[in-house]
C-alpha cells in the first residue's frame, strides 16, 4: 500500500495536492513532453434534479484522494509511470454567474493542452463542460471522432429551462461539432427513469449505439466493450472518453445520484483499462458530489478510474 504522501506531495493551490503527486504545470507556458495532463474544471451549473448538488467541489477531493495511491497495478503486472509523462495544471477559472464565460475558459484551456500534443484527463465539475473539450479537440486535429459515454443517462437534452449549456445535454451539443461522427457515439449503462422517451428516440436519430443495463448483462461487460471500442474507432481517428459517476450503482457511489441497477466497479475499471489501451484523446469524470459523501468514496473511485485508464494507456508504450 502506498502510504498517504499529502506532506510532501506537490501542491496546486492551497493545501489540494496535485493529482498522483504529478507535477505541477503553468497552463499558461506549457511544457512539451508530457503524455497526460490533469485538469480541473470546478463548474456546477443549473441543478437539474434535487439536492444533488455541489459537484463544483470534486476537482479538490479526488485529488486529496489520489493522494493515497501510486501508478502500479499488480493485476497488470505495471506501473503507469514507467510508461507516462504526466502533469497537473490545476483548475480552469469558472465564472460562477457566466455559463458562456466558463465554457469559453475551458475550451482556450484544453486548446493549449492539444496544442501540447498531450491528452487532458479532466476532473469535473458537473457534465455540462464536456463539449467544449471536444472542440478544442476538433480544432487541433485532422480526422474525425467518436465518443465512449458511460452513464445512467443519455444526457443528450436539446435545452433546460434557461440554461444554455446545461448538465443534462452535453451528448446532443457534442453530436453538433463537425468533425464527431455520430454513428460512433456510444452509451453505456443507460437505465432507470430519469430518462425519456424523446431522449431515447433522438440518440436513435442522430445514430448513437445504446447499451443499456440489461444488454450489458445478458451478454456480459467484456462483450459489450469490444463491441463499444470497435464503434468508437470506426471511421475515426480519435476517441474521447466521458464518465458520469451515476454509471455506477448507486450503492457504490454514495456521491452521486439514487440511480441503481448500474455497472460494478469491478465492471467499470477492467473496461477503462482496455478502452485506454485502444487509443484514446482524452478523459473526464463528472458529477461527483463531495458534500453527500463524507468518507469519499466516489472521490476515491474517479481516482482510481484514472489510474486503470492510464494504464492502459501505458500498456501501449510497455508492448
Amino acid at each position: 500500500m502506498v502510504a498517504n504522501r499529502k506532506a510532501s506531495l506537490p501542491r496546486v493551490y492551497g493545501d489540494t495536492p496535485s493529482f498522483l503527486g504529478t507535477t505541477v504545470l503553468n497552463s499558461k507556458a506549457l511544457e512539451s513532453g508530457y503524455d497526460v495532463i490533469v485538469a480541473g474544471v470546478p463548474w456546477e451549473g443549473t441543478v437539474t434534479w434535487g439536492s444533488f448538488s455541489g459537484c463544483e467541489m470534486s476537482p479538490k477531493t479526488i485529488r486529496h484522494a489520489s493522494a493515497r495511491y501510486g501508478g502500479f497495478l499488480p493485476e497488470y503486472g505495471l506501473d503507469l509511470f514507467d510508461y507516462l509523462k504526466i502533469g497537473d495544471i490545476g483548475d480552469v477559472s469558472v465564472h460562477p454567474n457566466d455559463e458562456l464565460e466558463t465554457m469559453k475558459n475551458v475550451y482556450e484551456v484544453m486548446g493549449k493542452v492539444y496544442a501540447n500534443h498531450s491528452i487532458p484527463f479532466v476532473l469535473g465539475g458537473d457534465h455540462s463542460f464536456t463539449p467544449e473539450i471536444i472542440k478544442a479537440l476538433s480544432d487541433n486535429i485532422d480526422g474525425n471522432i467518436g465518443l465512449i459515454h458511460f452513464d445512467a443517462h443519455l444526457d443528450n437534452s436539446k435545452s433546460f429551462g434557461g440554461d444554455k449549456c446545461p448538465r443534462c445535454g452535453p451528448i446532443h451539443r457534442i453530436s453538433q461539432i463537425e468533425k464527431v461522427r455520430n454513428k460512433s457515439i456510444v452509451h453505456i449503462g443507460i437505465r432507470g427513469p430519469r430518462n425519456s422517451a424523446s431522449q431515447f428516440e433522438y440518440a436513435k436519430e442522430m445514430g448513437a449505439r445504446m447499451f443499456a443495463i440489461n444488454e450489458i448483462r445478458k451478454r456480459g461487460i467484456d462483450d459489450v466493450i469490444s463491441e463499444a471500442i470497435d464503434i468508437a474507432h470506426k471511421d475515426t481517428k480519435y476517441v474521447f472518453v466521458t464518465i458520469c459517476s451515476d454509471c455506477i450503482d448507486a450503492g457504490f457511489n454514495p456521491g452521486g445520484p439514487a440511480d441503481f441497477n448500474g455497472l460494478m466497479p469491478y465492471e467499470l475499471l477492467p473496461s477503462l483499462y482496455r478502452i485506454g489501451a485502444s487509443g484514446i484523446a482524452g478523459l473526464d469524470y463528472v458529477e461527483v458530489y463531495p458534500g453527500q459523501d463524507p468518507h469519499g468514496f466516489s472521490s476515491h473511485l474517479a481516482s482510481w478510474a484514472f489510474i486503470y485508464a492510464l494504464s492502459g494507456m501505458a500498456s501501449v508504450k510497455k508492448g
